[in-house]
This record gives C-alpha cells, sequence and structure tokens, in this order.
C-alpha cells in the first residue's frame, strides 16, 4: 500500500477495533436512552459511565469480544472484579446498567442471547433519608432574612420543595409557564420529560409571588432564562449545586444536627401526607412515582401510626365495642 491509500484504510481499521466498536455502541445505547426511552440526563450519563467502566476492563485485559458476542463470564469476572470497590447500591446500579445495555444490544443491535441472565443484583436495604418535623421546616424559613438580595427566593425554594414534593431536578427547571395559580396547580417536569399537575397551597404561592415580584423583578435576566422562576443574582437558571448549598446553609441557621440535602423536603412532604391520612395512589400521583411501590418504599411509616390505623378503621376493633 502506498502512505495515500495507507491514510484511507486505518481510518476503517481503528474504527473496527473492539474498543472503537465498544464507544460507538455505547454513544448509540445513551442516544437509545435519551430518545426513545426518554430518561433524565443524569441517568443516561450515568449509565453511560457504567458501560466505560466495562470498556476499561476490556482494554486492560486486551480482551477483545464485542458487544454482539460477549460472553457471561466475561461479564461475570467485570462485575466481581469492579465490585470490590463498590458498596452494595452502586453494585446493583452498574448491574442494572448492564442488563439495560444488553437489552438494548437485542432489540436495536440483533443480538440472540441475554448474557446477564444468570448475574444476580445484591440485596440492599432501603436506605430512606431524615424527616424533618413541621416545627424544624418552620424554624429552617423563620431563619431566613429576607432583607438579603436572595432571601424571598431561598424562602420560596423551601417552601416549593416542601409545599410540592418536588425533585431538585423539578424545581430548578420550573417556568413561570408552569405556574396556574387560578386553579392552585403547578404543571412540573418529572422524570423521562413527563409532565404531571400538583396542586400548590395559597402559602407557598405567596412566598414563590413575594419573591418574583420583589427579588425577581430587579434582576437582569440573561437571554434564554426568561421563563425560569428560580434564578442566579445574574439572572441565569439555578443549578442543582446550587439547591443543595442554599438548603445547607438554612439547616445550618438552626444549627439542625441531621444529614439533610433538598430531597429530605420530598420524603417530608410524602411522609406527612401519610401520617395525616392522605391517600397512598394520592401521594404517588403528586411525587410522580410510575409505580405504586417505589411509594410504598419512598414513605416510611411508623408502627405507632400503623396501630393507630388498625384501631381507628378495622371492623373488628369496632366490633369490641358495639357488642
Amino acid at each position: 500500500y502506498s502512505h495515500f491509500q495507507l491514510s484511507l484504510v486505518l481510518p476503517f481499521i481503528s474504527y473496527l477495533l473492539p474498543k472503537n466498536v465498544w464507544r460507538k455502541v455505547n454513544t448509540d445505547y445513551q442516544n437509545y436512552l435519551r430518545l426513545q426511552r426518554g430518561l433524565s440526563q443524569n441517568t443516561v450519563v450515568s449509565y453511560g459511565l457504567d458501560i466505560e467502566k466495562l470498556i476499561g476492563y476490556l482494554e486492560k485485559y486486551n480482551i477483545t469480544e464485542p458487544p454482539d458476542t460477549i460472553q457471561v463470564d466475561t461479564l461475570r469476572q467485570f462485575v466481581y472484579e469492579v465490585s470490590k470497590e463498590l458498596n452494595a447500591r452502586s453494585q446493583a446500579r452498574l448491574i442494572s446498567a448492564l442488563k439495560s445495555f444488553f437489552k438494548f444490544m437485542i432489540s436495536e443491535k440483533g443480538r440472540e442471547d441475554f448474557p446477564m441472565s444468570l448475574i444476580d443484583s445484591p440485596k440492599i436495604g432501603v436506605k430512606l433519608p431524615d424527616t424533618l418535623s413541621l416545627k424544624e421546616i418552620d424554624a429552617m424559613l423563620a431563619s431566613i432574612d429576607l432583607s438579603t438580595d436572595e432571601g424571598h427566593r431561598n424562602k420560596a425554594i423551601i417552601e416549593t420543595l416542601y409545599g410540592c414534593g418536588l425533585r431538585v431536578s423539578e424545581l430548578v427547571s420550573l417556568r413561570l409557564s408552569d405556574l396556574f395559580f387560578e386553579e392552585d396547580f403547578i404543571r412540573v417536569m418529572g422524570k423521562g420529560s413527563k409532565q404531571r399537575l400538583v396542586p400548590i397551597e395559597s402559602y407557598t404561592q405567596e412566598q414563590i409571588n413575594n419573591y418574583i415580584n420583589n427579588q425577581r423583578k430587579q434582576l437582569k435576566i440573561a437571554k434564554g432564562h426568561e421563563d425560569y422562576v428560580f434564578l442566579n443574582r445574574r439572572g441565569k437558571q439555578l443549578t442543582r449545586a446550587m439547591i443543595f448549598t442554599i438548603v445547607r446553609q438554612v439547616a445550618e441557621n438552626i444549627g439542625l444536627q441531621k444529614t439533610i440535602s433538598p430531597h429530605t423536603f420530598r420524603h417530608s412532604f410524602a411522609t406527612h401526607l401519610l401520617e395525616n391520612g392522605a391517600n397512598l395512589r394520592a401521594i404517588q400521583m403528586m411525587l410522580g412515582h410510575e409505580n405504586i411501590t417505589t411509594t410504598e418504599i419512598y414513605v416510611h411509616v411508623e408502627k405507632s401510626y400503623l396501630r393507630e390505623a388498625l384501631v381507628k378503621y378495622h371492623p373488628r376493633h369496632k366490633m369490641n365495642f358495639t357488642q
């Protein structure tokens, strides 16, 4: 071959090398998750990184098996080696990513077998975050200095997290065009780009309006960010990291000893609704859970509350007082 001919052929040879085939398929897989499955960007990135770990393992040991024929023994050895450095929850997510990837290989790339069928995820307990009491939430809200540049905004953020049970990604994506205060609802863009309507109380509406009509009006809003409700001092959409910082600062204001995050308010929202008699199906719809079993796991119930429910509602208990 001449140098010119090699310059034409080498890129195609390089493309056919296993690692390049793997990365091309991984890119296709992530596009599939994003466009066809409608998964969030965070989930897509996480699953893509898990497949990248597998690619790194194959490169490390010079394993040349491509995605359409890689064997279960190779995958089992990879999971065994990588799992040494992962906790049970991370192991479970890795295996979930691999199973999702090979289902994609079957449905979209023509692979005939499912090599993950004999690889089980580790059993993990359900770890629930701390729940805040209403007294603690009220104390946190009262501790916010409304005379500061971000006071009304931060109070509205905390109240919206707790009052509507939003995920942090849903909060930062909330738009002015999603606020239907006359109907007492907000429109929320949840996981997988699925929209839902969440009821909003007048008190929470008041906090949002106070922010919009005071501090937000004074901002020079950046182009493309005009419709986002919660903005930083540069007039741009708030980041997830900034919401974590705001929550941590407000917790420090009252010397709260619990380790909390924005998600703690969502958990408190659901728990308080359940404890006060709300229907589990209604809670599921407000949280945006696709499966009600997720809601059952998510909302922990104290044994004393269960006992109270039995005493209050079971007909056998009522019979004791009528006989």
